[in-house]
């Protein structure tokens, strides 16, 4: 069962206030802030808000950008929408589950998709390999 798009408010105090931001209020925090920028062990990263599986660690990788990067999504993970916020413009993704704002899809990464995740942070959480994933959360 998945949570409805609108339901954000109910994981709001479930979540720091930078998370709920961007993930709910589309905001975006300052680059190179996040510790998961620097993260190179091995594991999943999930959405913040709702535990769904978005990224493996092994498609992550180093694009300058000061924000956790990576080449490709897991299966069915994501969805997508034009952002004309800046003028041009640009391919903003989102849990697909909770609706939770990861980020924007850039089409500069390298090999093997050419694709770039740039993904917010405060939206993630690292779970490393070997540890239990969490349940998804409801709310």
């Amino acid at each position: 069962m998945s949570i409805s798009k609108t339901h954000g408010d109910a994981l709001r105090g479930n979540l720091p206030k930078e998370s709920y931001e961007v993930l709910f209020e589309e905001s975006t925090e300052r680059a190179f802030t996040s510790p998961l920028y620097l993260e190179k062990r091995p594991g999943t990263y999930l959405c913040a808000g709702c535990y769904q599986p978005l990224f493996e660690s092994s498609t992550k990788y180093e694009s300058g950008t000061g924000w956790p990067s990576f080449y490709q999504a897991l299966p069915e993970a994501v969805e997508t929408k034009t952002d004309y916020l800046l003028i041009m413009p640009r391919t903003e993704y989102h849990c697909s589950r909770c609706g939770g704002h990861q980020g924007h899809l850039f089409n500069d990464g390298p090999k093997p998709t050419g694709m770039r995740y740039c993904n917010n942070g405060v939206a993630l959480q690292f779970i490393p390999e070997g540890e239990s994933l969490p349940a998804i959360r409801v709310k």
